[in-house]
C-alpha cells in the first residue's frame, strides 16, 4: 500500500506530499490541470522511463519519494536478495534525476540500480490506463491474459516447452551453419590437408622450441664462453690462486681454533667456503671444455627454429598450440569428410525434437483452450453487468506449425455488443466506450489474481456515460474492497465512490504556474461532483443531484462490502 507520495519539481509541481487512503483514492480535476503528472511521478517511483525534459523550469533536479507499508513477505524475500535492509514494516523508495542526467536511485536508503527498482516496482503497483486498453487488442497481450488466467496450471507445461524450443532451435542454427556448397567444401578439405601435413612433417615435440633457443643462445657466444670460463678457472687455480690461498687459510684458522672456540666456528664457515669454490671451479672447467661448437651445427639449429618459428607465425604461439590447432584441423576434416552422414544424422535428430516440440505445443494449446473458454464466459459475464447484456465473446486458439518461445498458437478474440451481429475480431469492430468496459471486466477477474496491493486507473472511463458508468464505478469499488486503488477520472459516478478524493487543479504566484493537489471535505466533494455532472456553474439542483448521488454511493459501497 503506497502511504505518502512525495514530488519536487516535477513539471508544474514545485513540491508537494499526498496522504493516500486504503481504499479508493480518486483524483480529478479540470482537463490540463495535471492529473498526468501525478501518475508520470508514480511512475518514476516505481522505475519507469522519466525524461530530464519533467524537471521543473529553473530547477537543477526532480525527486519522488514513495512510502509504502510492507506487507508482502515475497517483497521482503525481494529485497533481502539484493541487500536492502528492511528493519520495520515501511518501505522508503526515492529516485532523484538532475538536470545532467544521473539517476540517483534508493530503496530504504540502500543506493541500488534502476533494474532492481523496477522488479520491485511491479510487485507494488500496477498501473492501468488507456494504452493498457489499446494493448487488448495485440495478439500477444491477448495471449499472455488467457495464461494468466490459470496460470499455475500452465506455467510448467510453458516452461517444458520452452525448454524444448531453445534445444530444438539451437540444432536448426547449428544445420544452417553445416551446410556448405561443394565448391567450399573441396577449398577447405584442400586447405586442412596442407596445413595437417605441414605441422605433421615438422614432427615437432612439446618444450622442443625451449631447448633450441637455449642451445642457440650458447653456441652462437661459443668463444666467449670459453674466454670467460678459462679466465675464471685461472683465477681460481693459477693466476689468482684463490683456491690456494684458501686452503692455506683453511690451516690457520684450524690452528687458531685450539684457542678459541669462536675461531671453530669461523674455521667452519671458511671450510665451507673452500669446497663450494673447489666445485664451483669444476663446474666453470667442465662448462668451457664441454661445449662441442661447430658451425655446420649451428645452421642447422638455427635452421629448426626458424621453421618452429614459420609454424608459430600461423598456427598458435607455442608448440602446444601448433599441435592444439593440427587436432582441431584433424576433426573438421573428418566431419567434412563423412559430411553427408554427419548432416543426416544431424536432420534426423532434428526431426525428433520438431516431434517432441509439436506435442509439447499440443498440450499447451489444449490447456490453453480451456483457459479461453472460462476467460471469455467470465468477460461476458462482467460485460453483462456493465451494461452489455447481449455481449458475446469467444477466444479462438489456432495451432499452427509456427513455432515461438510462447508456443505455436495464433489467438484472436472474437466480440459482438449487440443481439445478432456476428462475432468479429475485436480489432475491427470494438468502440473507445466498448474497449474501456471489455478493458475494466479483464481488469476485475485478472485483479483477484494480481499480487499487486496497489492497482491504478488511468482514465479508464473513456467514453462511457449513464448507467455503463454507474456499473464501472461499482466494478472500481469492488476491486477497492480487497486492494488500494488510485484511480484518475472524469465520472461523477466513480468519484462518488471514493474513500478519499483529491481535487487536481493550477494556481499562478510570482507570474509561475503550479500544480496543486489536496485532499478534499465532504463539501468541496460535493462541489466538485456536482461540476462534473452538470458541467456548469452550480446550481441549487446540481448540487442536490451530487447529494444524492454522494448517499447512492455510500449505500451501494455497504452493499458491496457485505
Amino acid at each position: 500500500m503506497l502511504k505518502t507520495l512525495s514530488i519536487w519539481n516535477f513539471a508544474l509541481i514545485e513540491h508537494i506530499q499526498i496522504e493516500f487512503d486504503r481504499g479508493l483514492n480518486i483524483l480529478t480535476g479540470e482537463t490540463g490541470a495535471g492529473k498526468s503528472i501525478l501518475l508520470g511521478a508514480l511512475g518514476m517511483v516505481i522505475g519507469r522511463r522519466t525524461n530530464t525534459d519533467a524537471i521543473r523550469s529553473g530547477a537543477d533536479f526532480m525527486r519522488v519519494e514513495g512510502v509504502f507499508s510492507l506487507e508482502e513477505q515475497r517483497v521482503r524475500d525481494f529485497l533481502m536478495e539484493n541487500n536492502i535492509l528492511t528493519e520495520d514494516d515501511m518501505l522508503i523508495v526515492t529516485r532523484q534525476i538532475s538536470a545532467g542526467g544521473r539517476n540517483i536511485i534508493q530503496i530504504n536508503n540502500c543506493h541500488t540500480t534502476l533494474a532492481v527498482l523496477r522488479q520491485l516496482g511491479e510487485m507494488l503497483v500496477d498501473i492501468h490506463g488507456q494504452h493498457a486498453n489499446q494493448a487488448l487488442l495485440k495478439p500477444a497481450k491477448q495471449l499472455n491474459l488467457v495464461d494468466e488466467y490459470d496460470a499455475a496450471s500452465i506455467n510448467e507445461q510453458k516452461q517444458n516447452y520452452l525448454q524444448i524450443y531453445h534445444r530444438w532451435q539451437n540444432l536448426r542454427e547449428k544445420l544452417v551453419k553445416s551446410k556448405i556448397n561443394t565448391q567450399e567444401m573441396a577449398q577447405r578439405t584442400d586447405m586442412l590437408n596442407w596445413q595437417i601435413n605441414e605441422i605433421q612433417n615438422a614432427k615437432l615435440t612439446v618444450g622442443e622450441d625451449s631447448e633450441l633457443d637455449e642451445a642457440i643462445k650458447i653456441l652462437a657466444n661459443a668463444e666467449k664462453i670459453s674466454l670467460l670460463s678459462q679466465n675464471a678457472y685461472n683465477l681460481l687455480y693459477e693466476d689468482g690462486n684463490i683456491l690456494g690461498s684458501m686452503a692455506q687459510l683453511c690451516k690457520d684458522t684450524e690452528a687458531l681454533s685450539q684457542y678459541d672456540e669462536n675461531m671453530a666456528r669461523v674455521h667452519q664457515i671458511i671450510e665451507d667456503a673452500y669446497f663450494q669454490l673447489q666445485d664451483g671451479a669444476d663446474e666453470i672447467r667442465s662448462f668451457g671444455e664441454n661445449i662441442d661448437y661447430s658451425p655446420q651445427k649451428l645452421d642447422a639449429m638455427q635452421s629448426r627454429m626458424e621453421e618452429i618459428n614459420k609454424l608459430r607465425r600461423k598456427y598458435g604461439a607455442s608448440i602446444e598450440d601448433i599441435l592444439a590447432y593440427c587436432e582441431k584441423a584433424k576433426a573438421e576434416l573428418d566431419y567434412i569428410e563423412n559430411y553427408d552422414a554427419n548432416l543426416a544424422q544431424m536432420e534426423q535428430k532434428l526431426s525428433t525434437i520438431t516431434e517432441e516440440l509439436k506435442q509439447s505445443a499440443a498440450t499447451l494449446h489444449k490447456m490453453r483452450q480451456q483457459n479461453a473458454v472460462a476467460l471469455a464466459e467470465n468477460i461476458i459475464r462482467e460485460l453483462q453487468s456493465l451494461s452489455m447484456p447481449d455481449a458475446k465473446m469467444q477466444i479462438n486458439l489456432i495451432l499452427s506449425d509456427n513455432f515461438t518461445e510462447n508456443g505455436a498458437d495464433e489467438i484472436e478474440f472474437l466480440f459482438s455488443a449487440n443481439l445478432g451481429e456476428d462475432l468479429k475480431t475485436l480489432q475491427k469492430i470494438v468502440s473507445g466506450g466498448e474497449l474501456s468496459r471489455i478493458a475494466l471486466a479483464v481488469k476485475t477477474i485478472t485483479a483477484q489474481k494480481d499480487d499487486a496491493n496497489l492497482m491504478v486507473f488511468d482514465e479508464v472511463d473513456i467514453g462511457v456515460g449513464g448507467k455503463t458508468a454507474q456499473m464501472m464505478a461499482e466494478k472500481i469499488a469492488r476491486i477497492a474492497l480487497t486492494r488500494q486503488v488510485i484511480c484518475i477520472t472524469h465520472l461523477p459516478q466513480i468519484a462518488a465512490m471514493a474513500d478519499a478524493h483529491f481535487y487536481i487543479h493550477k494556481e499562478t504566484k510570482d507570474n509561475k504556474t503550479f500544480t496543486a493537489i489536496e485532499e478534499i471535505d465532504y463539501g468541496a466533494r460535493l462541489a466538485e461532483i456536482a461540476r462534473m455532472a452538470s458541467g456548469t456553474e452550480l446550481t441549487q439542483a446540481s448540487l442536490e443531484n451530487a447529494e444524492e448521488m454522494l448517499n447512492n454511493a455510500r449505500q451501494k459501497k455497504r452493499l458491496l462490502s457485505m
